[in-house]
């Protein structure tokens, strides 16, 4: 049972606007703080939280509260459990009367870990080459407590020497359990990054490989401490200076925040392993500062910055793109010493929405009326998710990249009819329901399925698959969606078996259209042929889902 006095202190800590604006986008409303309600659908926001008076109250639903109250609702917990939950989100001791609580313990096991692996890398030679090589130096080490995990065996030694009962190393991520349920470690002979929350609590690891693993990177897995979409590394080191400066820099790995913050780029941080997504809004949020994309200029880095610039863009947030030239990322320019050209690089970014435009139009051949229309569509239903005023403000901007009339994008499309119309009257393909069904009670699958599903895949989905990926779930057809209780979300499984038989269905439809394509290039053309017949169909026959092939032309 947790010390009342200790939820009393608990109470003193926290603050109820730092707490909710880590699950939803606050906006300041005179005195008090505002957004759409997370319990009832609603376009206008009527949810309100009071800084003066620590409470919440929605006057659209009812529903309100104190921080304690905001957590068990939002993430459907016991009152302990909730109490719990925010003493690991800052960093707070509860006291207990008899026992310990499964947070406390959790973090227990993870910062015995995390000692353990600092210890390592000082033992082990390699290791510390390869940080040596890449730049880093020991005052970094040290700051952001970069460690080494030695073999899986002398995981399990150490956690048995520790007295560590092996479901709760588990629990923490550091173990998991094989097909025959033996346990194993999750990581083994990688450099570890550890991963703390915003307030600073360690909630998980990253490893770096120094064999030839297919998987050079990974982290921890979903725990109750640990979700990859909500966190960003180097938060905590980074806030205290994104508050200052107004700036944020979202860079792709590890190694480039611990160089930036080593050259003096201290707003730093990094997504772990993942796209930026809808659900690390909140974070960016904090401070409103402008957002600074600095990614690779490959064609995946390309990829994953006009993902962020058009979902970052469509939130009304303010900032630029800046993708780094002939294969260097931002650590490598400290590495050089080449802090001039970084400084200037990150300074003269490409603004957000001209950057999605230009790119947009980058994919399609505008010679071509078809590919030209298509083009249209795309950077049209791209302008309808920003705000009327910006969209108004960057209207000549779209028109005059694509060499059309500004009034064109005014007109309503042919045929265009109320949802409820169109819903009413289409054929409805059962499997994409349930794709998005699942996507709506299972958030965090979204991750994995926006790297394999374009919203263009989605075919007559795909307006709702967009809404989904912005998080609107006011959007009519999601709504119908939930409330239809006929259409059942799916298992993990099936629902990966399902993703697999769509993409299937989208390339063999892809593979057709090339066929006919007369205006292709020959061998650019075979080359697309023959990448979908020997390497992407036959993966998703075996269920292996297959991340979007961004040189196949939408």
């Amino acid at each position: 049972m947790i010390d009342p006095s200790s939820i009393e202190a608990l109470k003193q800590t926290i603050d109820i606007v730092d707490v909710i604006g880590n699950y939803l986008e606050l906006k300041k409303a005179g005195a008090n703080y505002k957004c759409n309600c997370p319990f009832h659908g609603e376009k206008t926001p009527s949810f309100n939280v009071s800084p003066a008076r620590q409470i919440y109250h929605c006057f659209g639903c009812g529903v309100g509260g104190d921080a304690i109250k905001f957590v068990m609702e939002y993430e459907k917990l016991s009152y302990p459990e909730a109490i719990e939950k925010l003493a690991s989100m800052y960093n707070f001791s509860l006291r207990y009367t008899q026992g310990q609580g499964d947070y406390s313990e959790t973090r227990r096991v993870l910062e015995m870990m995390q000692q353990w692996y600092s210890t390592n890398l000082d033992r082990e030679e390699s290791a510390r080459n390869y940080l040596k090589e890449r730049g880093i130096t020991q005052a970094s080490v040290e700051a952001f407590g970069i460690g080494y995990v030695p073999s899986g065996q002398e995981v399990m030694s150490f956690l048995r020497s520790r007295s560590i009962p092996l479901p709760r190393a588990e629990e923490a991520g550091i173990i998991a359990k094989g097909e025959r349920g033996e346990y194993y470690a999750r990581l083994n002979r990688r450099i570890t990054f550890p991963i703390f929350s915003p307030a600073g609590g360690l909630v998980g690891f990253g490893g770096r490989t120094l064999g030839d693993h297919p998987a050079k990177y990974i982290n921890s897995p979903q725990t109750r401490l640990f979700n990859k979409s909500r966190l960003l590394y180097g938060y905590h080191r980074a806030k205290e200076q994104i508050y200052r400066q107004k700036e944020l820099i979202v860079c792709e790995g590890y190694l480039d925040v611990i160089m930036l913050h080593q050259a003096g780029f201290s707003t730093a941080v990094a997504t772990l392993g993942t796209a930026l997504t809808a659900e690390h809004l909140p974070l960016l949020r904090k401070g409103e500062p402008r957002i600074l994309l600095a990614y690779d200029g490959d064609s995946a880095g390309i990829a994953a910055a006009l993902k962020a610039a058009r979902l970052l863009s469509a939130h009304g947030f303010d900032g630029s793109v800046v993708l780094f030239p002939g294969g260097q990322d931002p650590a490598d320019m400290v590495r050089q010493g080449d802090l001039k050209g970084l400084a200037a690089l990150l300074k003269h970014g490409t603004p957000l929405i001209p950057f999605v435009l230009e790119r947009i139009a980058s994919l399609h051949d505008l010679s071509d009326p078809r590919a030209k229309e298509r083009a249209f569509a795309e950077i049209r239903s791209y302008l309808e998710s920003l705000s009327p005023i910006v969209r108004e403000s960057v209207l000549p901007q779209a028109a005059s990249i694509l060499g059309v009339s500004p009034g064109l994008f005014r007109q309503s499309p042919e045929g265009r009819r109320p949802p409820s119309e169109r819903f009413a009257e289409r054929k409805e393909d059962p499997a994409w329901q349930a794709i998005l069904r699942t996507l709506l009670e299972r958030e965090e699958l979204i991750d994995e399925t926006v790297d394999l599903i374009t919203p263009e895949m989605a075919g007559q989905y795909r307006s709702a698959y967009e809404a989904l990926l912005r998080g609107e779930r006011e959007d009519p057809y999601l709504m119908r969606l939930t409330l239809d209780e006929a259409i059942r979300p799916l298992e993990e499984a099936e629902f990966r078996r399902t993703l697999c038989a769509q993409m299937e269905r989208f390339y063999r439809r892809k593979l057709q259209e090339l066929t006919r394509d007369t205006a292709l290039p020959y061998n650019r053309k075979s080359y697309l042929i023959r990448k979908i017949k020997t390497d992407i169909l036959p993966r998703l026959r075996k269920g292996e889902p297959v991340p979007y092939a961004s040189d196949i032309p939408l």
